[in-house]
């Protein structure tokens, strides 16, 4: 991995980019790299996300300031903007119930065709979608999804860039590594080779292209 400042990230995103950014309404989202990208005023992206945080954070930044093509996401109930925006037709919303969007980014990562899940059998998600029918039971097969960048936040990282993640910002950030093409990890600090004990690792800097430090333009 490769140690580079906020600004060179912005520079390796460039517009009409599919990026994966981790994070839950927020918390685990690398916000000093979205910063950059709205700096440089980066556009027509795909940002594939949990959700579209609030107006003033995370990828809710993204969208107010209109740098998003479409978003991929589990929900968009916390943010107003979001939602005038797709109601406008200003912007495309494609909602994934939040236990198959994390499974078909896992598929994604994992070099899979796609999954099987009940959930949306019968409902508006099964729309245009193949229904297969195993042991009497109706499932949806779910395409894997990829990306061209995968923007994560971590708590710290060593020279190595193995990474380790805060509690519960860890959400969607180990699938999304796996996922894309690019990896760009955001971290508070770089400690030393050997001061992370192994149990603490939960993604390995083999996986890792990039790093920023917080704070660090």
């Amino acid at each position: 991995m490769k140690v580079i400042t906020h600004k060179e990230v912005a520079e390796l995103v460039k517009p009409g980019t599919t990026l994966m950014i981790g994070g839950f309404l927020g918390v685990g989202t690398p916000e000093g790299i979205i910063d950059q990208l709205i700096e440089n005023g980066v556009e027509n992206l795909t940002v594939i996300g949990n959700d579209t945080a609030f107006e003033d954070r995370g990828i809710g930044k993204l969208v107010k300031n209109r740098l998003c093509r479409k978003v991929i996401v589990s929900h968009i109930g916390t943010n107003p903007e979001t939602q005038r925006q797709m109601i406008a037709g200003e912007l495309e919303v494609e909602l994934v119930p939040q236990g198959t969007l994390a499974e078909r980014v896992r598929a994604g990562g994992a070099g899979l065709g796609g999954i099987l899940t009940p959930t949306g059998v019968g409902t508006v998600v099964e729309n245009g979608k193949q229904v297969m029918e195993i042991d009497g039971k109706k499932y949806l097969l779910e395409l894997p999804i990829r990306a061209d960048v995968a923007l994560i936040k971590a708590k710290k990282c060593d020279y190595y860039g193995n990474l380790v993640y805060n509690l519960t910002a860890t959400n969607f950030n180990p699938l999304m590594v796996l996922a894309a093409d690019m990896v760009i990890v955001e971290v508070e600090e770089i400690v030393p080779v050997g001061t992370l004990t192994p149990d603490e690792i939960k993604t390995p800097g083999v996986l890792i292209d990039y790093v920023v430090v917080s704070g660090v333009k």
